[in-house]
């Protein structure tokens, strides 16, 4: 029972994660009905499976490693929790609850530990694919928006017409709110897919796998989107200074996941 509450604790942490999304940056306040709850769940549930594991341990600290990374997740989950308590800002979860999600998930699916059977396996692999396909399709899109800004900004303000400059009938606002909408809709999927990849390619390698330079390098590049997005939703950013921003961080991860097809520990063999 230990592990099932333990596994059932990472499955809240990563709805919790996923819904704190659209709470914080996508003034989509509703959402923190879900996420809070959630992360509240899987605290207690993250608790009581620690609580086992150490009376079933004879000791009172943690002493094994999947111990340690099972308390400091739980320790990442309190303090979101907490924070929410005192400021009613779930801001932090964007951070905190993926690193609590990844931490407890490693003490869940250590080495030794039954995994998931070959159907339900193929099943999540099919949906990481999935997922993080839409998110780059989501960042190429953006991209596109992106140039498409910058020629019509340039027609518009070029004194003498540029023929090779294509017309557009589209204002600059609608091509800027374009390209944000395709970024806030990439994502939630690039989270669920990092996060459901963590979750497979930890039974195959463990917590090697995030020792992998470009794995980490992953990881530090999604931590740049959320900022990038945040930036834009709090300081107002617009113009061609928003373009060049979002241009840069989707170029910079798309980069990223053609390194990552090179990686010696990124490859799931087939079930």
């Amino acid at each position: 029972m230990t592990l099932l509450w333990l596994r059932l604790a990472v499955l809240l942490y990563g709805v919790a994660a996923l819904a704190v999304l659209p709470a914080a940056l996508y003034d989509r306040p509703r959402w923190r009905h879900l996420a809070v709850p959630c992360a509240v769940a899987a605290a207690l549930f993250h608790f009581v499976s620690l609580a086992e594991t150490l009376n079933a341990a004879h000791h009172r600290l943690p002493v094994e490693t999947h111990e340690v990374q099972s308390l400091l997740a739980l320790i990442l989950g309190l303090a979101f929790l907490l924070v929410y308590a005192r400021y009613r800002s779930v801001s932090i979860g964007i951070f905190v609850l993926p690193m609590a999600f990844i931490f407890a998930m490693l003490a869940a699916f250590r080495p030794g530990q039954e995994t998931f059977s070959a159907p339900i396996r193929t099943g999540w692999i099919f949906l990481h694919i999935v997922l993080l396909l839409a998110a780059y399709g989501a960042l190429v899109v953006s991209l596109l928006a992106s140039l498409l800004y910058l020629i019509q900004e340039r027609r518009l303000k070029s004194k003498s017409a540029r023929r090779w400059l294509p017309p557009l009938d589209t204002p600059l606002e609608t091509i800027d709110q374009i390209a944000l909408k395709m970024l806030l809709f990439g994502l939630p999927c690039m989270t669920a897919g990092l996060l459901i990849g963590s979750v497979i390619a930890q039974e195959d390698y463990g917590a090697k796998y995030f020792g992998d330079p470009k794995i980490l390098l992953t990881f530090g590049l999604w931590i740049g989107y959320v900022a990038m997005i945040f930036i834009r939703r709090a300081s107002g950013l617009r113009g061609r200074r928003a373009v060049y921003l979002s241009s840069f961080v989707i170029l910079v991860v798309l980069f990223v996941w053609a390194a990552n097809q090179f990686s010696a520990v990124h490859r799931f063999a087939t079930p």
